[in-house]
């Protein structure tokens, strides 16, 4: 390993040192435990959203997570800032580390994506922030620190899915931009030299589903587990992440929200393409009772563990991956 790579490694650790400072580790046994909390879509004072912060609370209390992710369309309503203090009081009463990445409706009740981040950061415990000079205002990394604290074991990317398309005559939503697909690229690839060449486990968290969710739904050889009860809504155009996802080597699953009526996982080209569960109330169209997405990483990273668990209580499709997804 050349000088000038070692020191682009030690940089990129050096961006990311603020999750390790929120204690993002593994757990003595060797797990770290992440909630997915999707769609939301809270109003304040609306008293359709009040299930919301019922279940988060009942997710938080059972489930006692070590991160919390909220995969966007955390408000849905006016006002801006209130709606967003009031999911965020309800995860930061449990004192847990928790990111964001913002969905396509969060910035359109009166405040942008950057105030929306601001307030975010008033909190102790968020972990939320952004790269600078690239497209969107949630792109970011966490690291995950071995039980011991001696190492990096797993990687989180944080990545803003957008909005709506920019391009004259294409329709329907933004894709991730060149930009940011060049960001994790070299995220990536200095994480994998300060390892020796090896790539450390990887997990993505953004808004928006990638066109590579329709191919593999498509596909009778490649299994899926869960619900799915609508189709995807990924953008018309595909701008490479999912490729330079498996060119990188490391990532292994991606979650995403979106899409209300489907909360399924499927493997596809070895990564797991997963969403997470409804977790808002009737303030917009659903048809899943509410809950929120498990995710049960191993510090050896050689697999996940997954599930839904409801608000109500219930638990489902428990799965492991890669075991669970292969065929017999």
């Amino acid at each position: 390993m050349t000088t000038r790579t070692i020191l682009t490694a030690l940089l990129v650790l050096a961006t990311v040192f603020p999750s390790l400072a929120q204690g993002l580790r593994f757990r003595p046994d060797g797990t770290f435990k992440i909630a997915q909390f999707t769609d939301t879509h809270y109003i304040h004072g609306d008293a359709r959203a009040d299930t919301v912060i019922k279940n988060i609370r009942h997710v938080m209390e059972t489930e006692r997570p070590d991160l919390v992710m909220l995969t966007g369309d955390v408000i849905y309503g006016k006002p801006a800032e209130q709606s967003l203090r009031d999911v965020l009081d309800a995860v930061a009463a449990f004192n847990v580390p928790f990111g964001i990445v913002f969905g396509n409706h969060d910035d359109e009740q009166g405040l942008d994506r950057a105030a929306l981040l601001r307030i975010a950061q008033t909190y102790p415990t968020n972990v939320t922030r952004t790269e600078p000079g690239i497209h969107g205002s949630s792109n970011y990394v966490l690291t995950l620190a071995r039980h011991d604290g001696t190492d990096t074991a797993a990687v989180i990317y944080a990545i803003d899915s957008n909005a709506y398309s920019q391009i004259e005559g294409v329709k329907g939503y933004d894709y991730v931009r060149s930009d940011q697909v060049e960001w994790y690229r070299r995220i990536s690839r200095s994480l994998t030299a300060a390892n020796g060449g090896t790539p450390r486990p990887a997990y993505a968290f953004f808004h928006i589903p990638l066109p590579e969710y329709s191919e593999a739904v498509a596909d009778d050889e490649a299994p899926f587990i869960g619900t799915r009860k609508e189709r995807v809504c990924a953008p018309a155009l595909n701008s490479g992440l999912f490729a330079a996802m498996k060119e990188c080597g490391d990532v292994r699953a991606t979650f995403v929200g979106h899409d209300h009526s489907n909360d399924y996982a499927v493997l596809w080209h070895g990564i797991l393409l997963a969403y997470g569960r409804y977790s808002g109330g009737n303030t917009v169209y659903n048809d899943l009772p509410n809950g929120a997405r498990l995710i049960e990483l191993h510090e050896d990273g050689q697999r996940f563990d997954t599930w839904v668990r409801l608000a109500d209580g219930q638990v489902l499709n428990r799965a492991t991956c890669p075991d669970s997804f292969l065929r017999k």
